[in-house]
């Protein structure tokens, strides 16, 4: 009674809401019978994680990482994945800053080698058991605005696209699958205002962002081709490039996975982070005045460990599980840049600059290139390509209406049959743009259709259906037929017209002309074809003559198959 009121309730729904409505019956699954192994392996995952979300971040042994490690872990609702480079480097600071190592699980990932990526995602998968990833937070980041010259990954990639963009693009393919299982995942990019031409930040100060027509990514991206658009090497564009590109993937991920898989992705600017290794690249002199720059004259400077507050919001607090979205913070009061900024440390101004609290999260204007759509899909296909990145095909649920399947299974020969006439009537081309070439069978079956199934029957009971279908029906509306701006332009080439050599039957009676047919078949094909099917359907079993003998025989028996044939 319960269960036939549950289903009541769902059909329901379903008119309510449409398409969607039974889209929480997608993971339902009959029930099974679960071996000792995965009993076993279901009482591990529950020992080691319990009730806790599973959150893997990359690069958080220091700055706007490491902030984020130890906000998570204060919650005691997660457990942590730390991918890093240097794993000892990352140990001292877990011990440091007293993380509970029970919740916190280090693992090595060189961003700079595709190869390492897929070395952590195996041991990901070996760690984590039956538990399905909740978060990942795509953090880790390099910034070489000083060099003169582009240094190379292990794979032959200019390092700071690799490590910011590239790396993270690949291991987002191989984590996403996993992801679907949990309930509330997430995907998380930092980005930067210097991705965003639409501020002052990005698209006031030179070099600015700009991917052009993604000419160094369609080339190969290899030794020597530095840049994405393909053009000379600068340190800074490089990096604003990279981030770009994350914000520009992040609305893409979004707009291809997030309905069918639930997974939300979002990317983020937590403000400008002065005091940052970051910038341990840059020279002493500018380590030292930027901070102070951008706190007393900009008013965008903020902390670190408000920074860290910023990113483990978006990955904690409900009102950011929304997909497609920047996320970004306003401070304080943008007015009393004077005496009160010095009294106040700087922190009272600007949308990305300190003070304003957990509320004063907003959603972000992009600027028109991160929402570039044409030049996003370019970019995922180009970054796989690089990457040999392998992403699930996105499927839209379906209903699990059996009338549909058992449909869909009465019609697939029907369909086939037709799509094989629609082919040869204009044929198909493959990939390098020939032509796709039918195999005999195929044309045996065509040819068949052709002389018996639509020369025969359709001149007889095809006649009468179409006659009884015109009654019943009635004539086709003009405006049906109306209405193209162009007219079809003929194929390119001369085809073979299937023009039969063999004599035809002809009925003493009105046949409604049929459209011709442009058949690719050869003429040495056509005539053994033709040949086949005349000692199958006229010859009783025996050869036809040959070209060289006299038709009388095979004209007696034409004459005779036209007697019988012919309508009383």
């Amino acid at each position: 009674m319960i269960r036939t009121l549950v289903l009541f309730v769902a059909a329901l729904n379903s008119i309510k809401h449409g398409t969607d409505a039974f889209k929480f019956m997608s993971n339902w699954q009959p029930p099974k019978i679960l071996t000792d192994e995965q009993r076993v392996e279901i009482a591990k995952t529950e020992e080691r994680f319990g009730d806790k979300k599973l959150v893997v971040i990359t690069g958080c042994s220091s700055g706007l990482g490491r902030q984020t490690v130890k906000n998570l872990l204060a919650t005691n609702k997660y457990h942590v994945v730390g991918a890093v480079r240097d794993v000892d480097k990352m140990e001292a600071v877990a011990e440091l800053d007293g993380f509970n190592m029970d919740n916190f699980h280090i693992m090595e990932c060189e961003l700079n080698s595709f190869d390492s990526v897929h070395k952590f995602c195996d041991e990901l998968k070996e760690y984590k058991l039956a538990k399905p990833i909740d978060r990942l937070i795509c953090n880790a980041g390099v910034y070489q605005p000083s060099l003169p010259y582009a240094k190379w990954s292990v794979d032959g990639h200019e390092q700071t696209m690799q490590i910011n963009f590239l790396s993270h693009f690949l291991m987002i393919s191989r984590l996403i699958e996993d992801m679907t299982k949990a309930p509330d995942p997430r995907v998380i990019m930092v980005g930067s205002v210097t991705g965003n031409d639409n501020t002052v930040g990005g698209g006031g100060v030179y070099p600015i962002a700009d991917l052009k027509n993604l000419d160094g990514f369609k080339a190969g991206f290899q030794n020597p081709i530095a840049m994405a658009d393909g053009y000379g090497f600068i340190g800074a564009k490089a990096y604003k490039d990279s981030k770009l590109c994350l914000m520009m993937m992040s609305n893409f991920l979004h707009s291809k996975y997030h309905r069918n898989t639930g997974i939300s992705f979002s990317s983020i600017y937590p403000g400008c982070i002065a005091e940052t290794p970051l910038f341990r690249e840059k020279r002493a002199w500018f380590r030292k005045y930027f901070p102070i720059f951008m706190k007393y004259i900009t008013g965008g400077y903020v902390g670190v460990e408000e920074a860290g507050q910023r990113l483990f919001q978006v990955a904690h607090d409900p009102r950011c599980a929304k997909s497609g979205v920047y996320w970004s913070w306003n401070g304080g009061p943008r007015e009393g840049r004077g005496a009160a900024a010095l009294e106040k440390g700087g922190q009272i101004s600007g949308g990305g600059g300190a003070g304003g609290g957990w509320d004063s999260i907003y959603e972000n204007d992009q600027s028109d290139k991160v929402n570039n759509l044409e030049l996003s899909v370019d970019l995922f296909k180009t970054a796989t390509e690089i990457t040999g990145a392998e992403w699930p095909q996105a499927k839209t649920f379906t209903s699990p209406c059996p009338t549909l399947k058992v449909i869909g299974a009465v019609s697939k020969n029907m369909i086939a049959r037709e799509e094989l006439k629609r082919m040869a009537e204009r044929p198909g081309f493959n990939e390098d743009g020939t032509p796709i070439k039918l195999t005999k069978r195929k044309k045996a079956a065509l040819i068949a259709d052709k002389v018996i199934v639509r020369g025969v029957l359709g001149n007889t009971v095809g006649r009468v259906g179409r006659v009884a279908g015109r009654l019943l029906l009635g004539k086709i509306p003009e405006t049906a037929k109306s209405g193209s701006f162009q007219d079809e332009k003929p194929q390119e080439g001369k085809v073979a017209e299937l023009t039969p050599t063999t004599p035809t039957i002809e009925i003493e009676t009105k046949v409604v002309e049929e459209p011709k047919t442009i058949d690719a078949i050869s003429e040495n094909d056509q005539a053994d074809l033709e040949g086949e099917i005349f000692d199958q359907v006229f010859a009783n079993g025996k050869k036809a003559p040959s070209e060289k003998e006299e038709s009388t025989e095979r004209e007696w028996k034409v004459e005779t198959a036209e007697k019988q044939l012919s309508p009383v």
